[in-house]
């Protein structure tokens, strides 16, 4: 919501507003910075996102922001530190990395340096060199399709593999999970079937309710 573009403050005051009391807001860094600019002037142009998205920032729903890098972009190292230098103090971010280049121990320890948590994407096209490291106090785990399930489908033996990384993970940090998988409307499900597992299971009827309202929210 807003990757694509941003979001009237107005429009974000009502998220803030209308979505049940215990939702968590995740922002994703607008594709002006990640693709466009590609980490460039990042300072000026995440101001004007802060800006619109201020009254979630004030708000205990306000949860991570994502920078999601596109494939084509290659490890830059200079870029990457003179990026994390400008995010500002006190919020939480986290890198979804999708070129390989950037699976390095130097990358990896400037993200420690900095608080940055690694995205740990799930994706079939990512199996060969995505890691499952902690870079920070918090982890952010993206799930965008099973490998053994059909359609983007997970099936319940991969879910109960993460559910199992997803509770030793909460040992150590917070662990922010979401389900990414929404072309065949398989997220919802696989979320549920996760959140039973770890002993969060909510009433399917009251959940989907919830996810309705908070869309409806978005405007």
């Amino acid at each position: 919501m807003t990757f694509y573009r941003l979001p009237k403050r107005e429009v974000v005051a009502r998220w803030a507003a209308e979505s049940p009391r215990d939702f968590l807001f995740a922002m994703k860094a607008s594709r002006y910075l990640t693709h466009i600019k590609r980490l460039n002037d990042v300072a000026p142009n995440l101001a004007i996102l802060y800006e619109r998205i201020e009254p979630l920032l004030r708000s205990p729903k306000m949860g991570p922001v994502l920078w999601q890098l596109p494939p084509t972009f290659k490890r830059d190292d200079e870029r990457l530190a003179r990026a994390l230098g400008q995010f500002p103090r006190g919020q939480r971010h986290c890198i979804e990395f999708r070129h390989e280049s950037w699976f390095a121990p130097d990358v990896m320890a400037l993200l420690r340096e900095r608080n940055i948590a690694l995205v740990i994407g799930d994706r079939p096209q990512v199996h060969g060199f995505q890691t499952h490291e902690l870079t920070a106090d918090f982890t952010f785990v993206r799930f965008h399709g099973g490998a053994r399930g059909a359609n983007g489908n997970y099936n319940h033996g991969e879910l109960d593999e993460w559910a199992e990384r997803l509770r030793a993970w909460s040992r150590e940090v917070d662990v922010y999970a979401y389900f990414n998988n929404d072309w065949e409307g398989y997220a919802i499900e696989n979320a549920l079937y996760v959140k039973e597992r770890l002993g969060q299971g909510v009433d399917p009827v009251a959940e989907l309710l919830a996810v309705e309202k908070a869309a409806a929210a978005q405007g």
